[in-house]
């Protein structure tokens, strides 16, 4: 099929070159020149295992082309996919301008049946303004083409995009025609050959569907660090807990791991999206509000934690960090605890060396203004004279590391898991003062915000 992906962020050149892979020829749009002509040189702006891969190998057999032409992009193509931004507004909601601006301009250029799809995280109604900018644009040119609007909503994991992509567990279309839903199918038939379910549905059920799964998972692992704080103030271990209720099929082990709480660039907007959609409808949404709550006070708590431990003196102390990412797989410092706890500690007069295997570039961008922060070249050299050492992303290089190395380089062995990652048994035997989510500490009884 010709297909045009208008936007190539993340969830837009992830997209447009799975499409690619299967032999579609894809159209990948965006307004900004450089990135345009970055990508067409074989330049990923952003780090997604697989998907330079998959771009080079498309644009080169010209599968997938790049291009800051959307009037020729529309003209060209049968399907539309809008995979732009819909940043946080001030009150919370979807800032919708860029998704309505691409609507209009696709009604400016259309010329004849198009299939417009929403693949950015949209709140619900928002199909219906973008059918209301398009028709507007179709009226004043004196023009009736047809056209349909459908959702069909992404769930990308950063880190794993293209095997959510090419394999995915479940693909949602929210249309209102038999005939859009089958082309839609006919679309999503390769990425399906292991019966994993097309689920077709009405256009606001698919809007909703995608913002109740990340809110579902937030809450998940909110509800997981709010046991951890209580085991701290009982005593009860954490990771047995986890296990006992994990082994629970009702329940399951994923997104069950306690820690600094989520981040990156869905799962807070998507729940302040929402809570901002129940809100102006006139309903309380309390428990994701709840979920929020304790997903600010991790980091909080973690940062008290730290604090405690210098009796509240961090001036001139050196700590190292590991992890900036929000997660692992990824280079993305959006939301990511590593921020909001590096800030907090700068404050009390702390400084910091830093270190992360895929972020540190676009760490620098976040936290290069920060003169309390300095970036390592190895996990090693983080330690060089540390007085602790702050875990904030569980990479995998981080699980096994060389103890006895870390203990000749560290001022003091101390390490503050935000992720916890060791047995603290064996952090002890080894010498280490060892402190992670969900740990009783004699005489630091840690309580969330009021």
């Amino acid at each position: 099929m010709k297909l045009a992906i208008i936007g190539a962020g993340y969830v837009g050149l992830v997209t447009a070159a799975c499409f690619a892979e299967m032999g579609n020829e894809v159209i990948c749009v965006d307004a900004d020149a450089e990135k345009i002509k970055g990508l067409e040189q074989g330049r990923i702006p952003i780090y997604e295992p697989g998907l330079e891969d998959y771009v080079k190998r498309n644009h080169e057999e010209n599968r997938l082309m790049f291009t800051t032409n959307l009037a020729e992009a529309v003209k060209r193509s049968l399907i539309l996919f809008i995979a732009v931004g819909t940043p946080q507004d001030r009150d919370g909601s979807a800032d919708l301008s860029a998704v309505l601006a691409v609507a209009r301009e696709i009604g400016r250029y259309m010329n004849g049946y198009k299939v417009v799809v929403e693949k950015s995280t949209v709140p619900v109604g928002t199909a219906v303004k973008v059918r209301q900018a398009i028709t507007a644009e179709l009226q004043a040119r004196g023009v009736d083409y047809e056209f349909d609007v459908v959702s069909n909503p992404e769930f990308l994991k950063e880190g794993t995009a293209i095997d959510d992509f090419m394999k995915p567990d479940r693909i949602v279309v929210g249309c209102d025609d038999v005939r859009v839903a089958e082309l839609m199918k006919e679309l999503y038939a390769p990425f399906v050959r292991t019966h994993h379910p097309i689920i077709v549905m009405d256009v606001v059920s698919a809007e909703m569907t995608k913002y109740a799964a990340n809110a579902f998972l937030a809450t998940k692992i909110s509800f997981i660090n709010e046991m951890a704080n209580i085991c701290a103030l009982t005593g009860a271990d954490i990771a047995m807990v986890r296990q006992g209720i994990g082994s629970d099929p009702r329940i399951g082990h994923l997104f069950l791991f306690p820690g600094l709480g989520y981040g990156g660039s869905c799962f807070p907007k998507d729940m302040q999206a929402l809570i901002h959609t129940a809100k102006s409808r006139g309903y309380i949404p309390r428990v994701l509000e709840a979920a929020e709550a304790v997903n600010r006070d991790q980091r909080r708590l973690f940062v008290e934690r730290v604090r405690a431990y210098f009796n509240h003196d961090l001036q001139g102390r050196v700590l190292a960090v590991w992890g900036l990412a929000f997660k692992p797989g990824t280079d993305d410092m959006r939301e990511a605890p590593s921020v909001t706890v590096i800030a907090e500690l700068a404050e009390q007069g702390a400084r910091f060396q830093a270190y992360d295997p895929r972020a540190m570039e676009e760490a620098r961008k976040v936290l290069g203004c920060n003169r309390a922060v300095s970036f390592a070249s190895s996990c090693y050299e983080a330690l060089d004279g540390a007085d602790a050492l702050l875990i904030h992303t569980e990479w995998t290089i981080f699980r096994e590391p060389d103890f006895d190395r870390m203990k000749t380089l560290m001022k003091q062995p101390v390490i503050f898991d935000g992720r916890n990652l060791y047995n603290p048994a064996k952090l002890a035997k080894l010498g280490f003062h060892y402190f992670y989510v969900g740990q009783k500490v004699e005489g630091q009884v840690l309580t969330p915000d009021p």
